[in-house]
């Protein structure tokens, strides 16, 4: 298994549907919620499956941290290509769509700072303006994919019938803010880090990134079970060798974004406003033993909107969807299932 070297990473492999081509969507001078703009901003995505000739069939899948469309067609045989439109799109920052390590105009930390709001603003205008998708059938997400799901439910309330965000939060808690400050500050405190100016082939703290993210992501138990003991360290080597290609700027600006976000922000600070606001039937996904994304906050707004939960409840931590994969996929079908019968 794969281990990001990030925080909100979800370093999941699972049976692979085959990706559909990568296309790109250029909305030209984006302007963010700051007021800055992302100049000649662009945003990835692929799709799957075929919209149905009603239009009512389609699925937007969110990438995690540091994940790309590419990534998610491992979880796309989930929902069931014969049923489903799945749309995949590449967040901001992730190395795809518009991020320091591929801007010609905004190269490295000359990048601005964006939010979770900018990624989803930007997807909204990918769905409307590209694809001519006014409506979805449901939005969902894992980790980081999660979070930009929460952020959909209540800057678009009606855009959708369905949302299942899974292991993520409508804002971090405190235990995963400080993981993720951790993570930053490894990268921004290594002297080969340079404010930005990095050399590609020697990315700053990558094996201490690899180390953290594989303790974090996990528990001791699921950790002491599938480690090899003789190996470890080759191992973690071996994960900071194969995340190389996910940037360091691109995981600060992220980073930047996860500790900012808070979906009661529009609301004055207001949670149950925020809840209040979302018309979507929803289906919480947690996983009581994560350390990532620990799971109080969800299930708090979950209560706030009458939303259905899954509690995962084993020893896998943020792997909790992969290791229970099967009852995570039938909740999701009896969800998207329920919701087309009229189901409460």
């Amino acid at each position: 298994m794969r281990a990001l070297i990030w925080i909100i990473g979800c370093c999941l492999v699972a049976p692979c549907a085959l990706p559909q081509a990568l296309q790109y969507a250029r909305l030209g001078d984006f302007k963010l919620e700051s007021g800055e703009l992302i100049r000649d901003c662009r945003i990835g995505y692929r799709t799957f499956g075929k919209l149905n000739p009603a239009g009512s069939n389609a699925i937007l899948f969110l990438t995690y941290f540091g994940g790309t469309t590419q990534d998610i067609a491992s979880y796309i045989p989930w929902l069931g290509l014969d049923r489903y439109y799945v749309i995949a799109i590449d967040a901001l920052g992730n190395g795809v769509s518009s991020s320091p390590s591929n801007s010609r105009l905004q190269p490295r930390m000359r990048f601005p700072q964006f939010s979770v709001r900018d990624m989803v603003a930007t997807q909204h205008d990918v769905l409307e303006q590209r694809l001519g998708i006014r409506h979805l059938k449901a939005i969902m997400g894992i980790s980081m994919g999660s979070i930009q799901t929460f952020q959909w439910m209540v800057s678009y309330p009606d855009f959708m019938d369905d949302a299942i965000p899974m292991l993520g939060a409508p804002r971090l808690a405190p235990y995963s803010l400080l993981n993720l400050k951790l993570g930053m500050d490894l990268i921004m405190a290594s002297p080969g880090w340079r404010q930005g100016n990095y050399d590609a082939h020697d990315p700053p703290a990558a094996v201490m990134s690899a180390e953290l993210a594989d303790l974090l992501q996990s528990t001791p138990e699921y950790f002491d079970t599938h480690a090899d003991r003789e190996r470890l360290f080759q191992q973690v080597d071996s994960s900071a060798a194969a995340t190389v290609g996910h940037d360091a700027n691109d995981k600060i600006r992220q980073t930047q974004a996860l500790l900012r976000f808070d979906v009661s922000a529009a609301f004055g600070g207001s949670m149950a406003d925020a809840a209040a606001s979302v018309h979507a039937k929803t289906l919480v996904v947690v996983s009581r033993s994560d350390h990532l994304v620990t799971p109080g906050p969800a299930l708090q707004f979950a209560q706030l909107m009458n939303a259905r939960t899954l509690v995962l409840d084993d020893e896998c931590g943020h792997r909790a969807v992969l290791c229970e994969q099967g009852r995570v996929a039938g909740a999701i079908h009896d969800l998207l299932e329920g919701s087309d019968q009229g189901k409460p």
